[in-house]
């Protein structure tokens, strides 16, 4: 017998092409945030919803269509492109169109409907390639609604906001945009667990330094949505229309954290929010809330150079917030200028070493090949995360993400972007990052690379690791530098 439900929420993903050989045993795997909230959401408008979580559960596209066209009678289907870090959104739309033609093959007149970030940043070209009914050009929960309410009354799909759908073999663009939802804490007051694999989830290598051996279990939360900045590699706003910043109330937070820990053990928790460390009001009394409980959490959190102040330093760390996520992106103020960051390095390092001095650890954000950068700037973007020495890094190359100004500037300077979606991936094999005029895109991933080796393979590093963490971590670390990641360029060097 089917669970009759009246949405079906799908995350796709496939793991193994993203993160190749770093998916087993270094990678985090993360609860479908949106997915879960777009559920609470229709509940609290009296509706019922279901979540399959693909990766999570390891299923293929043909698993998942057959769970949801066997296991579960849902009147519509959505399948919500987000990634786990606010750029990668993209790199899951291949498996997002498998499970599509899957479900297709054996329900073909199921509705299905995809959104998010990608969906919404290129809607047209995603209701003419994909094998689905409906795209949401924008945040979702209000549409995929009104969406559901017509295919009930059977009385089209006009007035459905932001909702492209298709008639008589035409594509039909909305009329009218869905309004953000203003009210988070009466409409979405957090993510519904209880439809999740809980107990599948797990943190992120780095997040678990303090306790390798404890990386579940894991949660991710919302505490605000959008961000008011424009950098031009970043399409986070694509959902949302424009650059915005919308919050939570801390004592909405702090329940839904209390319930994490209570119920689930969670101790692991990330803030997803493209910018948490922002609003000194929304900081402060989560934090306060937070140190107030007798739990211990380890929450990690994302900031920009340019907000971290001193007052809340101490808080943070009280709170639990022990690892803070730096865009710093490039030496060269150059080349951050045009991704909309200035400030000095003299800046980056002075927050940085008073960041380390109250307590908290470090993981930096770094890009390679952003417009005008060369080998040479490059290099110095590497002596610079050498000289910071901060506990983790993530090196990034510059991607023209649909939804960014930079894919925009690239489609309108006829500049190659990939030819498939997986490609817009950092590990996947076959990467293709924005070639700019000084560097190739594999002259860029090859520098990555090496970069990546090089700062991992650090003896100043792993000694600062050994003397923080213990050995453990280091013999973490090192098998992780060890694992072979297959790349395009090293078999055009062979």
């Amino acid at each position: 017998m089917s669970e009759k439900v009246d949405v079906l929420f799908i995350n796709p993903g496939d793991r193994k092409q993203i993160y190749q050989t770093l998916a087993d045993e270094f990678s985090g795997i993360e609860p479908p945030v949106f997915a879960g909230l777009f559920a609470t959401y229709l509940r609290r408008k009296g509706r019922s919803a279901a979540i399959i979580d693909a990766p999570a559960l390891g299923l293929s596209a043909a698993k998942v269509a057959e769970m949801a066209t066997g296991e579960f009678s849902a009147k519509l289907v959505v399948i919500v492109v987000y990634g786990f870090q606010p750029s990668a959104s993209t790199q899951n739309m291949g498996a997002a169109g498998r499970i599509a033609v899957a479900i297709k093959e054996l329900a073909p007149h199921l509705p299905v409907m995809m959104t998010g970030t990608h969906p919404a940043a290129l809607p047209d070209r995603t209701m003419r390639d994909e094998a689905i009914d409906f795209v949401c050009d924008l945040e979702g929960p209000v549409t995929i609604l009104k969406t559901l309410e017509a295919i009930e009354a059977r009385g089209g799909f006009a007035n459905v906001p932001s909702l492209w759908w298709r008639e008589e073999g035409h594509i039909i663009r909305p009329r009218a945009a869905e309004a953000l939802v203003t009210d988070l804490d009466g409409e979405m007051p957090g993510i519904a667990w209880d439809l999740l694999p809980m107990g599948n989830y797990r943190a992120h290598n780095w997040h678990c330094f303090d306790h390798i051996d404890e990386r579940t279990p894991y949660a991710a939360i919302h505490t605000s949505l959008g961000c008011p900045f424009r950098c031009n590699f970043c399409c986070i706003n694509a959902p949302f229309g424009k650059p915005s910043y919308r919050m939570w109330s801390p004592q909405t937070v702090i329940r839904e954290i209390d319930f994490l820990v209570e119920r689930y053990g969670v101790k692991n928790i990330k803030f997803v929010d493209e910018m948490f460390v922002l609003n000194h009001r929304h900081v402060v009394e989560l934090c306060d809330l937070l140190a107030s409980r007798d739990y211990k959490v380890n929450i990690w959190a994302y900031a920009r150079v340019d907000t971290v102040k001193d007052e809340f330093l101490d808080k943070l760390k009280n709170a639990g917030i022990n690892w803070l996520c730096l865009g710093i992106e490039s030496a060269s103020e150059h080349v951050r200028d045009g991704a909309r960051k200035r400030y000095g390095n003299d800046d980056i390092i002075d927050v940085c070493r008073r960041i380390e001095n109250a307590g908290l650890y470090i993981i930096g954000n770094y890009i390679f090949g952003l417009p005008d950068d060369s080998e040479q700037r490059m290099k110095e973007t590497l002596d610079l995360a050498l000289e910071l020495n901060a506990e983790f890094i993530n090196f990034y190359s510059a991607m023209s993400y649909p939804g960014s100004q930079l894919y925009q500037q690239a489609i309108d300077a006829n500049t190659p972007v990939p030819d498939q979606w997986h490609q817009y991936s950092q590990h996947s094999y076959d990467t293709t990052p924005l070639p700019n005029r000084h560097c190739t895109s594999d002259e860029i991933v090859k520098f990555r690379d090496q970069a990546w080796q090089t700062y991992f393979e650090s003896p100043r590093y792993l000694d600062m690791v050994r003397g923080k963490f213990g050995q453990k971590v280091v013999d973490h670390i090192q098998r992780m530098a060890s694992v072979p990641l297959p790349r395009r360029w090293r078999d055009q060097q062979s």
